[in-house]
């Protein structure tokens, strides 16, 4: 691909030594006994030595609990490593260090609304919460479950959860009541907190009655915290169903006093988070509280270069683990600004206008809204002060070249994109950003510091830069999950990532390697296309296609077809676009110049919609299974189910008999 690992920006000398990863280097390289002059080499010590490292980065991270005197056990087992055996924390002590007048959190939503917390009103909420969940019989290792906006009292309710050694698990109130039970009744929550509605693109879409059916469907649930998060919306018990209690009579109404918090051991359950497969149930992984926060203390400090009052939004929902990322800023004493509702509405330059008026320092997002609102052709460094902005960073999905070279083109020159890459298996991630090193057109900078990632070929062969294959990580981390609930014996968690490669963890992404010590991600590896037996990854396809000025989105998959595979793409036009001839051609002729013949899709056709999973990705699982007539057991894991019919019953899809 032209133009990929050009530098697009480069931190000041000034800037590069600020940085606390700069500080964390000269330390580290202390404690290896050796000069650590780069990130290549502090990235090689990190892996090389992982008890050295670790042990770093809980002293960096100024952990408030007890190390114990051993870093890891039985660093050989992969499954099996056992980090700080001897260790005591709780992990919300750890995010509510501060107690002051500070700002904590902001809540900003769709109207206009704006909420704040200081760190010490915090402090008096979760109290107040904490013991209306002690009342309704929460106790260590009890499951606390939500479904929840993304609003100041989601997070105050996971603060009280994990303050008792609780276990809070959350996903967004637009999924539907299948959907959500697929996740929250597989963990038999004891409490559940919910909102009796949100708000989106404009419209109030109350829940109260799938709030209801949750209630009569989980057998588990002492106890209903309602929230009111609609105006005039009713909140109580009425309809016959017990235990939903309003939170302005079960927590705001109570007198706050100290917070109980249980110290436990490091790998002791602090999270549940869902993959969002769509063929059986979600995979219900469970984190564990050390291994979770000192990964992301290491990413925010480290990678990010938050700091203590800082002011940092990632938009998100409470389904994606981007929110559990985000909260544990709290833990730097950062201010976390948090971003209800759709990031188009009221204006298409929501997020911007937040950017300017909240003051924020580092505003995360996905790679398909920084392709969107290039298409639609805001220009913020224009209509905008960004003054405050240091860093933007994207995931989701790849982030297209073309992007990079919009974000530093229209939104700053002086500015570190990072795109960081991992998943809700590991609550963190493999690849993200250096503030202390240089930006490279459509590479993400970095491999994440203590994490063995490399690129293995089919067979399990180390593959060098510039070579495609499978995204492995070859030695155990703290943030790997502490199990899968119901897993009793483990074999679903071993097969899901060790099977493949024995012993090596197998993340199921599609990436290269490159020269600058870089990573590029074709796509996911489960959905690559193999035409003719040559492999290439989706993104590439997608990077080209949604950079013509017609299409918004694409999708592409593979189609077995007279015993091979052909490539299948559907495009969806914007407004005012049609598909004609001289669209398909320019399709063809930009695939084939800008990537390969190989990539040149056999049939495209446009359809109105795409499917895309709650989280917002678009799933191409979904339409592989459908374009192959094979059944899809888990459909309420897709945001908008409907759009598959556009993929059924083509005529030009038809195999031959």
């Amino acid at each position: 691909m032209s133009g990929i690992g050009e530098v697009l920006w480069r931190p000041s000398a000034e800037r590069a030594q600020k940085a606390q990863i700069t500080r964390f280097r000269q330390r580290a390289a202390e404690r290896a006994g050796r000069s650590l002059d780069d990130y290549a080499q502090l990235w090689a010590w990190s892996v090389e030595d992982p008890a050295a490292f670790w042990d770093l980065v809980w002293d960096f991270g100024e952990v408030l609990g007890e190390k114990g005197s051993v870093v890891v056990e039985d660093l050989d087992r992969m499954p099996g490593a056992r980090w700080f055996p001897g260790a005591r924390l709780n992990f919300a002590r750890n995010l509510l260090r501060r107690c002051d007048d500070a700002p904590a959190l902001v809540g900003r939503d769709e109207n206009g609304r704006r909420r704040a917390l200081s760190y010490a009103e915090l402090h008096a909420e979760v109290s107040r919460c904490q013991q209306a969940l002690i009342e309704a019989g929460v106790e260590v290792g009890d499951r606390v479950a939500a479904y929840m906006p993304n609003t100041l009292e989601t997070v105050v309710a996971m603060l009280a959860t994990t303050a008792l050694g609780a276990v809070w698990s959350s996903c967004s109130p637009d999924f539907g009541v299948q959907a959500a039970l697929d996740r929250l009744g597989q963990i038999e929550p004891k409490v559940l907190v919910a909102a009796d509605g949100y708000r989106y693109a404009g419209k109030d879409r109350p829940v109260l009655e799938r709030v209801r059916a949750l209630r009569r469907a989980i057998p588990s649930l002492r106890r209903v915290l309602l929230v009111r998060h609609l105006s005039g919306r009713p909140v109580d018990g009425e309809g016959g169903i017990e235990d939903l209690r309003p939170w302005s009579e079960e927590v705001s109404a109570r007198d706050a006093g100290p917070i109980r918090f249980e110290e436990l051991s490091f790998d002791h359950p602090v999270y549940i988070l869902y993959s969002s497969g769509t063929t059986g149930l979600p995979k219900a992984i469970v984190h564990g509280a050390g291994g979770t926060l000192l990964q992301h203390l290491k990413e925010l400090r480290l990678h990010t270069d938050l700091r203590a009052d800082e002011r940092i939004a990632y938009y998100t929902t409470c389904g994606w683990m981007m929110w559990n990322w985000l909260v544990s800023s709290l833990a730097v004493g950062a201010t976390v600004v948090l971003i209800d509702g759709s990031p188009l509405h009221p204006s298409e330059t929501r997020l911007f206008d937040l950017v300017d008026e909240e003051r924020l320092n580092v505003l995360g997002t996905s790679a398909k809204w920084i392709a969107l609102v290039e298409k639609r052709g805001l220009r913020p460094r224009r209509t905008h002060r960004l003054r405050h902005l240091r860093a933007l960073l994207s995931t989701g999905s790849p982030l297209a070249p073309e992007g990079f070279d919009w974000v530093y083109r229209e939104v700053a020159e002086d500015l570190q994109l990072a795109s960081i890459s991992g998943g809700t298996d590991i609550v963190s991630c493999f690849a993200l950003g250096d503030p202390a090193g240089p930006v490279r057109r459509g590479e993400i900078q970095v491999r994440g510091l203590g994490m063995a990632v490399e690129v293995y070929d089919e067979e399990g062969h180390p593959l060098g830069p510039g070579e495609a294959g499978e995204l492995v990580c070859t030695r155990p981390f703290p943030s790997m999950p502490v199990s899968f609930f119901g897993d009793d014996d483990g074999s679903r968690y071993r097969g899901a990532y060790f099977e493949y490669f024995a012993g090596v963890w197998r993340h199921g992404d599609w990436v290269e390697l490159t020269p600058h010590g870089g990573l590029v991600i074709h796509g996911r590896s489960d959905a690559t296309l193999n035409p003719g037996g040559v492999r290439i990854g989706t993104a590439e396809i997608y990077r080209i296609v949604e950079n013509l000025d017609e299409v918004l989105e694409a999708v592409v998959v593979g189609q077995q077809w007279k015993d091979d595979v052909r490539v299948i793409l559907f495009v969806r036009l914007r407004e005012g676009a049609t598909f004609d001839e001289d669209l398909e051609q320019r399709i063809r002729v930009r695939i084939r110049e800008e990537a390969s013949p190989h990539h040149v899709p056999h049939v495209i056709l446009p359809v109105p919609d795409i499917p895309r999973t709650v989280s917002g990705k678009i799933s191409e699982i979904a339409v592989r299974r459908v374009l192959h007539g094979q059944p899809l057991s888990n459909r309420d894991a897709l945001a908008n189910p409907e759009a598959l019919e556009y993929f059924r019953d083509r005529p030009e899809l038809r195999a031959p008999n």
